[in-house]
């Protein structure tokens, strides 16, 4: 009697994204170290001089952490109320502030006390920013107003009362100290300079703006919001639109520029942050978090990445080194003649050799399926580790009993909670086309076997609507396939007439051969005569 065969397991192409080199460099990041803050963190800042600490605004507080410290350096507290959007200054030295109630504080890194207190906002000032020229702070409020503030003489050189709503985000130019670029609730993004009292560029964003960010180089300007978009304006065309991004589910809250500039991030209340390539601006990678993202920002070389979330989480992700691990001393291994003793060994013309079987251990399912236990071997590849880890595996096993015609057998007579979870399975691969034709057969079977008992489990009631619901959905998805190849199949064939037909047009009509008569040859009439 020939021996038992095993199932074999067909094999189908991974399915996964692709592994591309931004993949690789953004999964290069340790386990997030996750810091409690007192409220929703509402902006994270890093200081552009080493060593590289950044701020976190949360609450009525302004915490400083070091880039690998669990516990803040150094805090600052002198706000009445909420504060909002610390930011440093170029030189890492220091710190603004605006607050609740309408004040903007400067403090510098070394003491705890504010230098200047610069005051006339009516509002919650939402913004600010050092100029270029570290000399001048810009400021956006809920008043609808954008200020510009002397740090020297501690006095408001400027105000601008042009935007209808809420300012609550602006950016300064790096390198034009005399402009900047403010984000409102009336749905404009507005870019001023300090020489003409005045806007210089306006910008419809569509919808309520939470973000704006500027390029380096000031020709790109990138602002997000509300709606899903993320837009990029060429600044050097007048504001002209480059492209509209829409890649997130919910409005997107913060913006942030890798250390090369060439790609984008953004954060959003869907708990996603997307990088964009800002030369194709496709999306190239996304992280996934635990709430809704306010925050965002990158260290120098994009070693930590700071997200600071709806529920006070402060998410840190250190890179990993790449420093070689320091080699052990080698222990001395066995000699390789130890290993193949008796292997190299050459059979002399007397020596009668003698293979011993490898013994072949066969899988649990293997063996129930040798001894004829077929519900038992349906029941083992149900499992919950085999279902979500290799469904090819309970697929295999199906089409197996399908083939030899015990399937039906295997799964009649089961109860509530094992129907269900043969239901489930259907309703988790049904729409695989890889696993399609044996599942589809299989769904007949259990339609056919338990139809007389329909009504008797709500629960099974529930997963037999959501199976038919899957189908009736992949019906209208064939049916749409097929309505756009009949489509494709007309475009191709009126193609093809066009590309043949001016071939025809084009050719010249032959003309008539005129038979010409040869003097010298005499004709047939001459010929007969």
């Amino acid at each position: 009697m020939a021996g038992y065969k095993p199932v074999a397991i067909q094999t189908y192409p991974v399915l996964g994204e692709k592994i591309t080199q931004d993949t690789l460099y953004w999964n290069n990041y340790k386990t997030p170290v996750q810091i409690k803050e007192f409220g929703a963190v509402s902006k994270v800042d890093f200081s552009p001089q080493p060593p590289y600490n950044y701020a976190v605004t949360a609450s009525s507080r302004i915490h400083i952490y070091g880039r690998y410290s669990q516990e803040p350096v150094k805090t600052f507290s002198r706000f009445k109320d909420t504060a909002y959007c610390a930011t440093f200054r170029q030189d890492g030295q220091l710190l603004a502030a605006g607050s609740e109630d309408g004040v903007v504080q400067l403090f510098d890194i070394s003491g705890r006390a504010p230098l200047r207190q610069f005051e006339g906002h009516t509002k919650a000032v939402h913004t600010v920013d050092f100029t270029a020229d570290k000399y001048h702070v810009v400021s956006g409020a809920d008043d609808y107003t954008v200020k510009l503030w002397d740090i020297p003489n501690s006095k408001e050189i400027l105000t601008f009362k042009e935007h209808s709503d809420y300012v609550r985000c602006g950016c300064a130019s790096k390198l034009n100290p005399d402009l900047f670029v403010t984000g409102s609730y009336d749905h404009t993004v507005k870019m001023f300079d300090a020489r003409t009292n005045k806007n210089v560029l306006c910008v419809e964003h569509g919808q309520p703006v939470e973000s704006v960010l500027l390029f380096p180089s000031g020709g790109l300007l990138v602002s997000a919001g509300g709606g899903r978009y993320v837009k990029v304006w060429d600044m050097l065309k007048g504001g002209q639109l480059l492209v509209s991004l829409k890649n997130h589910h919910k409005t997107v809250t913060c913006l942030c520029l890798s250390s090369s500039g060439q790609r984008l991030l953004s954060g959003s209340l869907d708990r996603k942050v997307k990088v964009y390539s800002t030369t194709s601006y496709k999306v190239v990678h996304s992280f996934d978090y635990t709430a809704s993202i306010l925050s965002l920002a990158l260290s120098h070389q994009d070693e930590t990445i700071v997200v600071g979330m709806t529920n006070g989480i402060l998410s840190v992700k250190h890179r990993k080194s790449e420093a070689k691990k320091e080699s052990l001393p080698r222990r001395r291994r066995p000699a390789y003649r130890t290993f193949v003793k008796g292997k190299i060994y050459m059979k002399q013309r007397d020596d009668i050799m003698v293979n011993r079987p490898a013994k072949k251990h066969l899988e649990w399912y293997d063996r129930d399926l040798k001894s004829f236990r077929i519900s038992k071997a349906l029941d083992r590849v149900l499992e919950p580790n085999c279902v979500i880890k290799t469904p090819e595996v309970t697929v295999s096993i199906i089409k197996e009993l399908n083939r030899r015609g015990v399937l039906a057998n295997a799964l009649a007579g089961r109860d509530e909670k094992e129907i269900t979870r043969v239901l489930n399975f259907l309703i988790r691969n049904l729409s695989q086309p890889r696993f399609a034709p044996v599942l589809i057969n299989a769904a007949e079977i259990i339609i056919d076997i338990y139809l007389p008992v329909i009504g008797q489990s709500s629960v099974v009631d529930k997963k037999f609507i959501v199976l038919q619901g899957l189908v009736e959905k992949e019906i209208d998805y064939q049916r749409e396939l097929l309505e756009t190849l009949g489509m494709m199949d007309m475009l191709f064939a009126t193609m093809t007439r066009n590309d043949s037909d001016p071939v025809s047009e084009h050719v010249p009509a032959e003309l008539p051969e005129e038979k010409t008569e040869s003097p010298t040859e005499p004709s047939d009439t001459d010929k007969n005569s």
